[in-house]
């Protein structure tokens, strides 16, 4: 008791609050940065910008000099852009003036008449853009299925030269595609490929297919191969460890993968350009040559890129979690 009285009271110690101090150095230089980052964002957008406005010009607001920053927006473009016209005679454009004051003609009609066409039958536009959703769909499918098989067996199993195979593999994507459009278009010629949606369905999943299994190899890296062996201890087969195991943890990295072959696939030019022609034409190709009465229909080619443009901004905005993810995956380690 002694040696314990000899020190006194004890006196209750208050915790220390750890206070974290802003250095406003640091602060200043983040905001410098967003506000570069935010002058950088929209001097990139706008160009979109100023296509979206387009769209929804009339043809003499888009020749105007200096150009309209305010105006009455209008489907003129889009009109343009999904039918096709004709030049009404004197009688047909009465018939189609009653018919309007009765109501009975449809907005791009209503549109149509204003400069003395009627509608005649939808666009070719409209046909080629289903064929993009097409050869880009199933070629965005093919390409990561075949990409995800591909990238677990050079991930988890002794492959027999498996750096000569994925240097091969990555070596489909060192040629720009202009080189090899000329012999692909005389072997299509032969094979009966040309002007086919098969032929662009293998074309696109080829060149995709690199990319898929460099990409997807990385991410099944980053899973860890005790997950599979507890697996294949409780009684799991290979297949159902993939499917059970592996998958469910690289979702991430195939939404990634996903999005990055589609916007190849639905932007592709040059291959869609030369190999074919009406049947299996997509869109990219098709909106530069769209020509009207007496020149080139500024309205209908922004309508169209900005239609264009759509389909993949929902697809990544609807995969937009597992995309940062995805993109960011392995790079921090906690």
């Amino acid at each position: 008791m002694a040696r314990f009285e000899q020190h006194g009271p004890r006196v209750p110690v208050a915790h220390a609050t750890r206070v974290d101090k802003v250095n406003p150095r640091a602060q200043a230089t983040r905001r410098i940065v967003a506000f570069i980052a935010l002058i950088i964002a929209i001097i990139m957008l706008l160009p979109v910008l100023i296509m979206g406005m387009t769209a929804f010009k009339t043809r003499s607001d888009v020749a105007s000099s200096p150009p309209k920053l305010l105006f009455k927006p209008t489907l003129e473009g889009f009109m343009y852009l999904l039918t096709d016209r004709a030049v009404a005679n004197a009688s047909r454009l009465a018939e189609l003036e009653a018919n309007a004051k009765q109501g009975k003609l449809s907005l791009f009609n209503r549109i149509a008449l204003e400069n003395g066409q009627e509608i005649i039958g939808p666009s070719a536009y409209v046909a080629r853009l289903s064929n993009s959703v097409i050869i880009a769909g199933i070629s965005t499918a093919c390409s990561v299925i075949l990409g995800v098989l591909a990238a677990y067996a050079f991930s988890r199993f002794k492959v027999p030269g498996k750096d000569d195979l994925l240097f091969f593999i990555l070596s489909t994507r060192m040629l720009p595609a202009v080189v090899v459009t000329i012999p692909l278009f005389l072997m299509y010629r032969q094979l009966g490929l040309h002007d086919k949606h098969l032929g662009m369905i293998i074309l696109y999943t080829v060149f995709n297919l690199s990319f898929s299994v460099w990409l997807l190899k990385g991410f099944i890296d980053e899973i860890p191969r005790e997950y599979e062996e507890a697996a294949l201890v409780d009684g799991y087969t290979r297949m159902q460890a993939f499917f059970r195991i592996v998958l469910p943890q690289a979702v991430t990295g195939i939404a990634a993968t996903t999005v990055f072959c589609l916007i190849f696939a639905w932007n592709e030019y040059a291959f869609a350009l030369m190999l074919t022609s009406q049947r299996a034409r997509t869109a990219p190709p098709s909106i530069p040559s769209m020509l009207g009465r007496g020149g080139i229909e500024w309205t209908a080619i922004a309508a169209g890129s900005l239609g264009f443009l759509i389909p993949v901004v929902i697809v990544t905005f609807a995969l937009r979690k597992y995309l940062l993810r995805g993109i960011t995956f392995g790079a921090i380690r906690g």
